[in-house]
């Protein structure tokens, strides 16, 4: 089990002293399959050092241009994440009965028709999760298009017949620290467009391509909210986006403090926009588990730290 510890470091790594850094284990920690968790934190730790140093290394592309990149990686994600359930069950062929999310067709097939509902030939969450699939890959060709479509979604009015449904998700807010983002509110979709459309106005080649491994805990999420029936209204999923979110900031500013590279404070402070102005734009849609001040503080606080943590780096390579 040591080996899944060495997927955080690059691929070089592993192949230069991922035998090393499991003999040292093994030694260290005998008849034991995974080390303590105070080891286990080093080692993640040192994976994304190692990882960032890499990523700030390479020539190949500017760090406003990767900085947009993870941005449209981040939105796209954060689009997806109450569609989970919902595209799932669509691909299965599967009714999820009084479990379906907030559409008004609610409990029937997303093809079919009965009293009371809207027909629709597709799920909204397939648009973000094509454009986090294509900006994985760097085709913007293919991401560009999709988050117009969201966009799109969000403004048009639709007949009985439509192509996305209701064309939205609404519900409460997740753990108290957000707010809902349906599609009808434009600043998500247009804020992925405007990331999308950068990236391809930009010479589209120099796009980092990432592994497709990236696209499996977006599988293992999809299996896991369609089989289970977790919904965004759940505070199972509140709870575990919510951790989510704080796992990738301090990645983010783990990244930040190895390299001194800003790179990592442009998807930050676009998930703070969206999320600070969801909350300040519908404020009574916000669950009140805390003061919004605090809410409003705890969206922010991060890009000041970021860009603290990366100018003293940078003090810190200047001096050495």
């Amino acid at each position: 089990m040591n080996r899944l510890l060495l997927a955080a470091y690059p691929a070089s790594y592993r192949a230069r002293q991922g035998d090393e850094v499991l003999a040292c284990l093994a030694e260290a920690y005998p008849g034991r399959s995974w080390p303590p968790p105070r080891e286990i934190a080093a080692l993640v730790r040192s994976g994304v050092q190692a990882r960032a140093r890499g990523v700030a290394g390479d020539p190949a592309r500017p760090w406003w241009l990767d900085g947009i990149h993870l941005t449209g990686l981040v939105l796209a994600a954060l689009a997806l994440m109450p569609y989970l359930q919902d595209v799932w069950h669509w691909a299965l062929r599967v009714d999820p009965g009084p479990h379906a999310i907030a559409f008004r067709h609610s409990g029937w097939y997303p093809w079919a028709e009965g009293p009371g509902t809207r027909t629709r030939l597709l799920p909204y969450g397939l648009l973000p999760l094509i454009c986090l699939a294509a900006l994985v890959r760097g085709r913007v060709w293919l991401a560009l298009p999709a988050s117009a479509a969201m966009v799109y979604a969000g403004i048009a009015s639709g007949g009985d017949t439509v192509l996305f449904g209701d064309e939205g998700k609404a519900g409460m807010g997740y753990y108290g620290l957000g707010t809902p983002i349906t599609s009808h509110d434009p600043v998500l979709s247009g804020a992925l467009f405007l990331a999308c459309a950068t990236l391809a106005a930009c010479r589209p080649g120099r796009l980092r391509r990432r592994s497709y491994g990236l696209l499996v805990p977006v599988v293992l999420a999809l299996a896991l909210a369609g089989s289970l029936h977790v919904t965004a209204v759940s505070p199972v999923f509140q709870r575990g986006l919510f951790v989510l979110e704080v796992a990738g900031l301090l990645a983010a500013w783990a990244a930040t403090a190895a390299t001194g590279d800003r790179r990592w404070l442009i998807p930050v402070a676009a998930f703070a926009f969206v999320r600070t102005q969801a909350i300040v734009a519908r404020p009574e849609w916000f669950l009140q588990s805390l003061p919004n001040l605090i809410v409003l503080l705890l969206l922010v606080a991060p890009l000041p730290v970021l860009a603290i943590t990366a100018q003293r780096r940078r003090e810190r390579a200047l001096l050495a």
